[in-house]
């Protein structure tokens, strides 16, 4: 445990060991005898007792004395003093399994249980925590404990607030000490309780105070990731933002069945093409939000009145349909994702650019000038401070918390100026995400993927850099696709998808030839019909999950890639097991599976891709793919068109 190297054990100690494993053996067969047997005597209770001084993990044992207590004070008659008796015994026996073990989670929880029953005192508590945190102060067992007393007790949250200053100016490498610090911070500053208002000024003290502990021992990382935690306060708006939307502010839309109107040159931000005479209506929030409704956001349009929209996460706005024939429409014509199928805008002509609409898509933001300028000036300080400590020392976490300032600050003024995109600081980031790649090797993959989301705030960061990933796509006669606008970010070895708010009005996406093991964010990308994501790392078919939500999506590559690779994959997301009773159940999935097929070969498949409506899907190159699973596939997808590159008949 946190680096100390296991020993070999002495003869005599593997000799004590085997008579303890054999005594709570015989303890928990008596146990499990009485519990099955409802048996609660007070015998009953010492042998449970016994066993949970030995070994407090025992759930069980747990358990057992909390359907015992239950069952006794039914039989008390309530008298008070036999409910006491009763509750003091639990405290008791929890008392002496944490000197056996004070990081048992069923300990813990056991006396929770016992205090919130109302039947004893909590005033031996705080006694009892400040035993068990001077064994160890950073036990968060014991915190998360104290919170809870502190809680029931009703103490304020700036007395607990000066406890944990005592105990950060005892040993500043306190991480639970400064993690209680910013749970008590919070509720302070959310409440705006008398001394912690303004919040600039009470975040000025907190960030010269962890500065003393930054200073004194760099490689120390319980400052930083409190550090961390003020620039979060620092950065994060006080309400939710919207960030951008499609169609945008102000936007004239024009429906069509057809790829092009009357011979013109459309923009994707001004222009959808729709077989069902619908598109979506997308609004980009920083973070989780309720109350989105027709109460809340008027929509003005000539298809459709406010009130007749249905608001939900990811929902399509209906419009009157074009006509019955081009509902029916669906693209037939094989889409080639060949660089010759593909070639590059003029960045000279802006009337036909495919981004001459950028500027519209992030939203005008109103701030207090003043309230920014503190902030801007407390990252610049920040920044300053962190540079200044790497002049002395060459530190990890500092060149990552560097780099976090950098990408605040670029982010910070471009809030402040919004239609001023340059990030000032992006190849000085991605160096020192390189750097720390070679410097930390074991957690390479989370700087890559950090490295990723700074590539694609270039990319995304003006209308010029954007331009050199945008393409024409050309096929021979479908014109549905013909002339689409695709956004080709292949081979810049991305990890991780990131910067989607820039990228609403996307129909085409290239990210082929790629690192991707993940593609959350896409599903925000709600006009998506053409995605490639061959020659990527995706492991799994549940890694494919936000691509449900995608109602438009036709044409999908996910050929060469690594699903069926793991035999078990430590990368998966949560998918619906096959033995479940609560989802799946009226799937039908029994009837497209072969009689000899691996059910959990094809399970995860098949909850992904029911209900798609793809037409085109190249599966080649992945371990899971033969000719016996591309025809589940088939009969999975009706509405397919071609697979790998051949047409069905």
């Amino acid at each position: 445990m946190h680096g100390r190297p296991r020993k070999a054990p002495k003869p005599e100690d593997a000799a004590a060991s085997a008579a303890k494993a054999e005594k709570l053996r015989a303890l928990q067969s008596q146990l499990l005898h009485n519990h099955h047997n409802q048996i609660y005597t007070k015998e009953a209770l010492e042998i449970s007792a016994k066993l949970l001084e030995a070994n407090p993990e025992s759930y069980t044992a747990w358990n057992y004395r909390k359907l015992a207590v239950e069952h006794n004070l039914s039989h008390s008659e309530s008298d008070p003093d036999t409910v006491k008796s009763i509750f003091s015994e639990e405290l008791r026996v929890v008392e002496n399994s944490l000197k056996q073990n004070f990081k048992s989670y069923g300990a813990w929880h056991h006396r929770k249980w016992v205090l919130s029953k109302g039947h004893s005192s909590v005033d031996h508590e705080l006694q009892l925590l400040d035993r068990f945190q001077r064994a160890d102060s950073r036990n968060f067992h014991a915190w998360n404990y104290r919170r809870f007393i502190a809680a029931l007790k009703g103490i304020p949250d700036e007395e607990e607030l000066k406890y944990t200053t005592k105990l950060i100016e005892t040993n500043f490498s306190n991480y639970s000490a400064w993690h209680n610090r910013s749970v008590l911070l919070s509720h302070l500053l959310q409440n705006k309780v008398k001394g912690f208002f303004p919040k600039e000024k009470v975040l000025v003290e907190e960030y010269e105070f962890v500065h003393q502990a930054l200073f004194t021992d760099p490689d120390d990382q319980s400052g930083w990731f409190y550090h961390l935690w003020l620039l979060d306060q620092t950065v994060k708006p006080e309400t939710p933002l919207l960030v951008s939307t499609w169609p945008a502010h102000g936007s004239d839309i024009i429906v069509s069945a057809e790829g092009c109107l009357d011979g013109r040159a459309l923009s994707p931000f001004t222009s959808f093409h729709s077989d069902a005479g619908t598109f979506p209506l997308i609004l980009y929030f920083n973070e989780a939000v309720e109350g989105v409704n027709s109460s809340t956001v008027t929509v003005k349009s000539v298809f459709t009145e406010n009130k007749d929209l249905v608001w939900k996460p990811l929902a399509t706005m209906c419009v009157q349909p074009l006509s019955s024939k081009h509902a029916e429409r669906q693209s037939v014509e094989m889409i080639l994702w060949r660089d010759v199928n593909f070639h590059f805008y003029d960045a000279h002509v802006q009337e036909s650019s495919p981004i001459a609409y950028f500027d519209r898509l992030s939203i005008k933001k109103d701030h207090e000038p003043a309230a920014s300028k503190w902030h801007a000036k407390t990252l610049v300080n920040e920044i300053a401070l962190v540079r200044q400590l790497l002049s002395e020392i060459d530190c990890k976490i500092g060149k990552l918390t560097l780099a976090r300032l950098l990408m605040a600050h670029d982010a910070m003024v471009s809030y402040m100026a919004p239609h001023s995109h340059k990030k000032v600081h992006s190849e000085e980031v991605l160096q020192l995400y390189s750097d720390l790649m070679e410097l930390d090797p074991m957690h390479s993959q989370y700087y890559k993927e950090a490295q990723s989301l700074v590539l694609l705030q270039q990319v995304t960061s003006n209308r010029e850099s954007l331009l050199k990933h945008c393409c024409h796509h050309r096929v021979s006669t479908s014109s549905s696709v013909g002339n689409s606008v695709c956004l080709r970010l292949n081979n810049l070895s991305l990890s991780r998808i990131g910067c989607v708010e820039q990228l609403l009005w996307v129909q085409m996406l290239d990210l082929s030839h790629n690192e991707l093991r993940s593609i959350d964010g896409l599903e925000a990308m709600q006009l998506l019909s053409f995605l490639n994501l061959s020659h990527n790392k995706l492991s799994s078919f549940t890694a494919l999950e936000p691509l449900r939500l995608l109602k438009l999506l036709k044409v999908l590559d996910i050929s060469y890639n690594e699903i069926g690779a793991h035999p078990v994959d430590t990368r998966r997301y949560l998918c619906s097991s096959p033995l479940s009773h609560t989802v799946g159940s009226d799937w039908n999935f029994n009837e497209f599976v072969p009689d000899d097929a691996k059910v959990t070969n094809y399970w995860e498949a098949f909850a992904i891709f029911r209900g798609f409506n793809l037409t085109q899907l190249d599966i080649v190159g992945n371990a899971i793919t033969d000719e016996k699973f591309k025809s589940f596939l088939i009969k999975v997808l009706p509405t397919l068109k071609w697979v790998d590159g051949e047409e069905l008949h």
